[in-house]
């Protein structure tokens, strides 16, 4: 299959972020399936493409006018072989669990066309496990997005142990052609490429706190107020070759010695966790939140991913 026959995409599962999923190529002109098993929670999922649409809308993002062409593109169902056999790239995004990823693989390895794209969107589940249990594993690979898909650009696609190169390069081409920003992960590794980056940085960050170097919030800020400013327009590896790779070298010669290396999570993560301690699902966790702190996180961050999608719109134009 390659990228430009790509017409339909079905999105497998109706969660959290499989609406932004569906939502993306839906603006980008392709037709979506979105299949859950319990039909009853296919309306929420449409409707949360309508808000996310209406939002955008009033922030100029997009016109008005293309809300419901967009929204006639996606269709909803629970006869999975309905979505299967009408589309050409499947978006795997159910529990992330590697028995229920598996059994939905080998499913859909038996209902697709032969030439169909099967993906897992999974963050953290090996793609080649995932399909290692189906037949035509050549064509199956991971593709995950970041939540809220609709806003976040990169989708990461995973070449499993099996994937051909076709399908690995028509994954990576289609993701473009939905308005993606992918990037290539040529091994099938745990966390991929941008996991592994995040959880080197919290590893670290809960180090600084479990040793009494700074309290949370302190972390937090020092992160947010120094080097992040500058990552969206300077990535680590070009950040290196600006300063001078005798120079980092330099650094990591003294500094690395130091950093948290431990292969195992935070001995203070687990006593977190075991205490029930588990952040805004409790209301505690390295920090205490209130509802109204809760709330405020959330909509600071979504609306700081609009701000960016508006200005990145607006300078394609």
């Amino acid at each position: 299959m390659k990228a430009e026959n790509i017409k339909t995409v079905a999105v497998i599962g109706a969660g959290m972020i499989s609406p932004g999923v569906a939502q993306n190529f839906a603006q980008n002109g392709f037709d979506v399936w979105i299949y859950a098993r319990r039909p009853e929670v296919l309306p929420e999922a449409v409707e949360k493409i309508r808000t996310n649409l209406t939002t955008m809308a009033s922030r100029g993002i997009i016109a008005t006018s293309k809300i419901e062409p967009i929204m006639k593109r996606v269709k909803t169902t629970s006869d999975l072989a309905e979505a299967a056999k009408s589309s050409q790239l499947i978006i795997e995004c159910v529990a992330e669990n590697l028995e229920i990823k598996q059994d939905m693989f080998q499913k859909l390895d038996q209902l697709c066309a032969l030439d169909t794209i099967i993906t897992s969107n999974s963050s953290v589940i090996s793609p080649t496990q995932i399909a290692a249990k189906s037949t035509h594993r050549e064509r199956m690979l991971g593709a995950h997005f970041w939540n809220p898909a609709h806003l976040i650009p990169c989708v990461e696609v995973i070449k499993a142990n099996d994937t051909s190169e076709e399908a690995f390069e028509a994954t990576y081409q289609v993701m473009k052609m939905a308005g993606k920003k992918p990037v290539k992960c040529l091994k099938d590794v745990p966390g991929f490429i941008a996991n592994r980056l995040q959880h080197a940085l919290w590893r670290e960050a809960i180090s600084i706190v479990e040793n009494g170097i700074a309290d949370a919030a302190t972390v937090d800020e020092a992160i947010k107020s120094a080097f992040a400013i500058r990552l969206p327009v300077l990535g680590p590896i070009e950040n290196a070759d600006m300063v001078g790779l005798d120079l980092t070298l330099a650094i990591h010669n003294t500094v690395l010695k130091g950093i948290e290396s431990r292969p195992g999570p935070s001995p203070l993560l687990e006593e977190k966790v075991k205490k029930g301690e588990l952040g805004f699902k409790s209301g505690k966790g390295f920090q205490t939140w209130t509802p109204e702190q809760i709330k405020a996180s959330r909509e600071r961050l979504n609306n700081y991913l609009l701000d960016w999608l508006d200005r990145e719109t607006k300078q394609k134009k």
